[in-house]
């Protein structure tokens, strides 16, 4: 193969769809990469290298690098909401796979620079205990303690990204997303996260009549959400800065669940009647400090959570819209 400005893995995924289309908006020549089928993926972008690999193998790992990259993305893992990565912790840690295969097979091409997603969900639980949450710095995810499952297997692979720079000299950056949202991603099946279920709670209640919603838990657990074009436009600075540590991209306007919902039944234009239910709920509240960031890249998320909300809801309600009338819709 030849060598390629950028590889992009989960590229058929919601943050790796939005990315491939930003790195080709720069002229970049792109090579994406994911195990799903590409009738199965978010976004296919046909001037992109689009190609169906599994990548928590070491053989594609080299496949899909040979010739070399001028940047890598490493955005493939097996994860979800919180109703997914909750009742699938070996699923979620088995990633290291593709975290510890990548990073051997660029040192082997001899890659320029390697960006590694981490997440939020490796900070350590005991910060996290009540909805009044104080906003987590990145030296918070020491002692460790994160997410059982989702999060020790981010921690690991932040450590070994920072020890194959330390090690072998490999510019690696990593960024620890919180809560990304918006159109173009999981919104059903399971996997979906907080936004996307809202949306597709209310946009079926529009769409049926039947206007009582679950939420789950009392919805007073508090989260930040980050709206696609922030969380692209931060990784793309992260990843050409010179900001060797872990650093946290996400939104710092804290919300409560019970808040979200209340804001996309106001987009909505609807009344609805809330019914709290079980849940897989995570941490009781969690939320971002932006300070590194705004000194290391003079930039934070800044898109308003009402605005990438009702982005996030018109595409979710064609979607369900679509399901409902037996039409084909994204999923």
């Amino acid at each position: 193969m030849a060598r390629v400005d950028a590889v992009v893995t989960g590229a058929g995924g919601f943050i790796g769809g939005h990315l491939t289309k930003a790195l080709l908006a720069e002229g970049k020549t792109v090579r994406a990469v994911d195990c799903k089928p590409l009738d199965d993926w978010y976004q296919v972008h046909h001037n992109a290298e689009c190609l169906v690999r599994d990548v928590s193998l070491i053989e594609s790992c080299r496949e899909v690098l040979a010739g070399g990259a001028g940047e890598v993305y490493n955005l493939a893992a097996d994860m979800g909401g919180m109703g997914f990565i909750e009742f699938h912790k070996a699923e979620c840690m088995l990633s290291v796979l593709v975290s510890t295969h990548m990073l051997v097979a660029a040192k082997e091409a001899g890659v320029d620079r390697f960006f590694y997603s981490s997440s939020a969900c490796v900070y350590a639980a005991d910060k996290q205990t009540t909805a009044d949450v104080v906003a987590l710095k990145e030296a918070d995810a020491y002692p460790a303690m994160p997410e059982d499952g989702y999060g020790w297997e981010k921690l690991f692979s932040e450590r070994l990204a920072r020890h194959f720079r330390e090690d072998f000299g490999m510019v690696t950056r990593i960024a620890r997303y919180h809560n990304v949202y918006g159109p173009n991603g999981t919104w059903t099946g399971g996997r979906e996260k907080a936004p996307a279920a809202a949306c597709r709670k209310i946009a079926i209640a529009a769409l049926t009549g039947n206007h009582e919603v679950e939420i789950w838990g009392d919805g007073e657990q508090t989260r930040s959400f980050m709206y696609i074009d922030d969380c692209v436009k931060g990784t793309l600075m992260l990843a050409r800065s010179e900001v060797v540590d872990p650093i946290n991209i996400g939104s710092a306007e804290l919300v409560t669940i019970n808040g979200l919902f209340s804001i996309v039944e106001k987009i909505a234009g609807i009344s609805l009647t809330y019914k709290h239910v079980p849940g897989a709920l995570g941490v009781r509240g969690r939320n971002s400090d932006n300070d590194l960031i705004r000194k290391e890249l003079g930039w934070e998320p800044s898109i308003r959570l009402a605005d990438g909300l009702e982005r996030t809801y018109r595409w979710v309600y064609d979607q369900a819209k679509a399901q409902l009338e037996g039409r084909p819709f994204a999923n």
